[in-house]
């Protein structure tokens, strides 16, 4: 049954318009607006702020939809001498090389308001802010997700057939597959498959994250700054390995919960991020992912719609993935991995 707004819910309903429209410089949020860039920059913070992990990596303004990637590093050692009298002294380019750059895919991150919900929250004064809140955290999560399940930019998505938004935008380990295959471990001594557990191709998940770190580049290699990150399943595994060791010791359960599961793998400080494939493993540093976002492209229209009892919240950008150093990323194709 259709329903409207009741009048207190108006009366926050058009609070959270006419807040909209103070935030992003507008006369009206009911209309659709461009967000200018030095304000799309500050509600991009605002999102990256509800995620532990966005804080961690790069999220990157740009200004075109493809070019080159903008963050500064090196690929290799920078120290040498020149014999002068004879050689030109040559510096060393301080982007990575490899000629691959970055393109960006328009992204809709669209809410529907209905009408009783606007109704229920209408008597917290603070209704505008609790709801910016609630988009920007879904927003973030949203990044992630598409980040390590990420494969392709479907003109048109379908979240029924990809529940972990795979069809949004090619992420971080789609990158990886097509730029640097070689450095994602897709199998073991069956062609397929990567076994772990005793008997298998690696007998702990400490031998694997050592051997994924042997895909690095050795010039990053040692630079002490690469992490591990590893998906719950594998390290749910094995806890339970080191709980049964340890089984009725509560000393030693707790020593295993302070250091030898959170500490490191393969001589790695070891993370689980948020959407991360269960039985992956990725070696990086955080500073070597990034999501670029066209500051220009932000879109958002705010609008009431009665025939389906509710308001619409409709923003859209341009944004994509990358991996700024190819040489500093190694994985495993998770899906290949089977625990034994």
């Amino acid at each position: 049954m259709s329903r409207a707004l009741s009048l207190h819910a108006q009366t926050q309903y058009f609070a959270l318009q006419a807040a909209i429209a103070d935030a992003y410089g507008v006369d009206d949020a009911a209309r659709m607006f461009a967000v200018e860039p030095s304000i799309a920059q500050e509600l991009n913070d605002k999102i990256t702020e509800k995620s532990d992990f966005l804080s961690r990596i790069n999220v990157v303004p740009v200004s075109e939809l493809k070019g080159q990637k903008v963050m500064i590093g090196v690929s290799g050692p920078i120290a040498s001498r020149t014999n002068t009298k004879t050689t030109d002294r040559v510096a060393k380019d301080m982007v990575d090389l490899d000629g691959i750059g970055y393109e960006l895919f328009h992204t809709e991150s669209d809410v529907g308001l209905p009408f009783a919900t606007i109704d229920s929250w209408a008597k917290f004064p603070d209704f505008a802010e609790r709801y910016a809140a609630a988009v920007q955290r879904q927003i973030a999560l949203d990044r992630i997700m598409v980040g390590w399940n990420g494969t392709s930019a479907a003109t048109s998505t379908d979240i029924a057939a990809n529940p972990l938004l795979q069809d949004v935008n090619k992420g971080w380990m789609q990158l990886a597959r097509e730029q640097i295959p070689e450095q994602v471990l897709s199998e073991g001594a069956v062609a397929g498959k990567i076994t772990l557990g005793a008997g298998g191709d690696y007998a702990n998940l400490d031998a694997l994250v050592h051997d994924v770190k042997q895909m690095i580049d050795p010039v990053f290699r040692d630079a002490g700054d690469l992490i591990a990150i590893v998906g719950s399943d594998l390290l749910a595994a094995d806890k339970g390995k080191l709980y049964a060791n340890q089984a009725g010791t509560p000393t030693e359960k707790e020593r295993i919960e302070g250091q030898q599961v959170i500490a490191t793998y393969g001589g790695l400080p070891s993370f689980i991020v948020p959407f991360f494939p269960a039985t992956g493993v990725v070696v990086t540093s955080w500073d070597n992912l990034s999501l670029y976002f066209q500051d220009s492209s932000w879109r958002r229209h705010l609008i009431e719609n009665p025939k389906r009892s509710r308001v619409e919240d409709y923003n859209g950008r341009n944004e994509g993935y990358v991996i700024e150093q190819l040489g500093k990323f190694a994985a495993i194709e998770a899906a290949n991995l089977e625990l034994i």
